[in-house]
């Protein structure tokens, strides 16, 4: 994909090419002959043979072979004061050669840059047909006129080569380098050295950290260095490492995102477990002494921030969070019942969805403690089946609802990522992709 675009990138720049009008006098064994070639324009243009190829240390060689451009323009000469002549001409140029080297940085930003550190072009045969005029003339200024077009041709072949790659920055400094989430978090895309460049790949070592809309501020963990897995397969490797994800929980956590009150009217219609002080009084009689009649509503929220782990093939999430249990007096005021410690165990399928990583959670278990009553002790035990239903049916889905909205990925002007697939190893999460790059 990227040799496409940069092929593609040359050929328009040197569609460009702009031959000055060229003009001298040659002395010649018959004397001095004027002449002059003027509107000079591009007709056809190929660049049929390319590589890239790594150069390990400074970036990639970018090599064009068999490259043909055709010109078509005017000619004039002037011999003595007698004889002038004029016409058009065809210019064919074959066999053109152009190899760059091309250095692969990161700028102020952190994002990719890339520059021109060496170009060589060379043109092979140049063959020029001459219409108008008399034959005798062509042969007298076709050599000189040759040669004055191949070195127009090497000199401005460079330069549209430097200026083609240098506009590819355009297209790069559309990486995302801090891509908004929601309101409450944005993710940092931005290389935190330059590109580690070998025979076989391009490593960009980019932050991947979750950061709060603000000043940005820093969780309690730092990350551990991974390395990618050797694979050829696919173009493109994205390691996703275990830090990035639990820097969302710690900025979601610390942003209050993670609360959540709960309503009977947020509970499944058909279950029997109800938010009301008639179920719980069941379980906890002096809840239905000392408030009967009255509808409950729950504060689930964490307590720190949850933490992800990756295994091979395995992706879990321990979240660890209090619920403070209220009825709801007749006067809405909110009298609080008891408090628990919810220990809850959740597994994640992650996948890629278009430029984003998405997934869904569902629940392995849960673990209950009292941490504080205000009706007196009862077993905790005993309402392990409501806020199973509870965790179920309601923060599952309100989870989902958002995990599925997707996070994105770093990503450069209209990339599409095809035929992705992800794996879960230990501590980071590895996408492998084919790229495609539109409009």
């Amino acid at each position: 994909a990227g040799r496409a675009i940069g092929i593609e990138s040359l050929q328009q720049k040197l569609r460009t090419i702009q031959l000055k009008d060229v003009s001298g006098t040659e002395k010649l064994d018959i004397g001095k002959v004027e002449y002059s070639i003027t509107g000079m324009q591009i007709v056809n243009l190929g660049l049929p043979k390319s590589a890239l190829r790594l150069v390990p240390g400074t970036g990639v060689m970018l090599s064009v072979g068999d490259a043909y451009i055709s010109l078509r323009g005017n000619w004039r000469v002037k011999y003595s004061w007698i004889i002038k002549a004029s016409g058009s001409f065809e210019l064919a140029v074959s066999e053109l050669a152009i190899s760059t080297i091309i250095a692969v940085k990161s700028d102020v930003t952190g994002r990719p840059t890339v520059s021109v550190t060496k170009c060589e072009a060379a043109v092979g045969s140049v063959k020029v047909r001459f219409h108008g005029g008399a034959s005798w003339l062509y042969n007298l200024f076709d050599s000189f006129i040759n040669k004055a077009l191949r070195n127009a041709l090497q000199k401005q072949i460079c330069s549209l080569v430097t200026a083609s790659i240098a506009e590819m920055n355009h297209n790069l400094k559309t990486l995302n380098v801090l891509a908004k989430v929601d309101q409450y978090a944005e993710l940092e895309y931005s290389m935190v050295e330059s590109p580690v460049i070998s025979n076989a790949m391009i490593d960009l070592g980019l932050k991947g950290e979750f950061y709060n809309i603000g000043p940005h501020e820093e969780p309690p963990f730092s990350p551990r260095p991974f390395l990618l897995p050797s694979q050829d397969t696919n173009m493109l490797y994205i390691g996703v490492s275990a830090f990035s994800i639990n820097s969302a929980g710690f900025v979601y956590h610390r942003a209050g995102a993670l609360r959540l009150y709960i309503t009977d009217d947020m509970i499944p219609s058909g279950s029997l477990n109800r938010l009301n002080t008639k179920t719980f009084g069941k379980f906890i009689p002096q809840i239905a002494k000392m408030s009967p009649g009255l509808m409950m509503k729950l504060l689930v929220e964490t307590v720190k921030e949850p933490i992800i782990t990756l295994e091979p093939n395995n992706m879990t999430v321990q979240a660890s969070s209090k619920v403070t249990a209220y009825a709801i007096q007749p006067n809405s005021i909110l009298s609080p019942l008891f408090v628990l410690r919810l220990e809850a165990s959740v597994s994640a399928h992650i996948y890629v969805t278009g430029l984003k990583l998405a997934g869904h959670v569902t629940l392995n278990k849960i673990d209950m403690s009292l941490a504080e009553s205000y009706v007196g002790p009862f077993q905790v035990r005993s309402l392990e089946d409501i806020f199973t239903t509870v965790v179920k049916d309601v923060i599952i889905p309100k989870v989902n609802a958002g995990v599925k909205q997707g996070y994105p990925l770093p990503a450069i002007g209209k990339m599409q990522l095809v035929k992705s697939h992800l794996q879960v190893l230990k501590n980071y999460l590895l996408i492998g992709t084919d790229v495609k790059f539109t409009g």
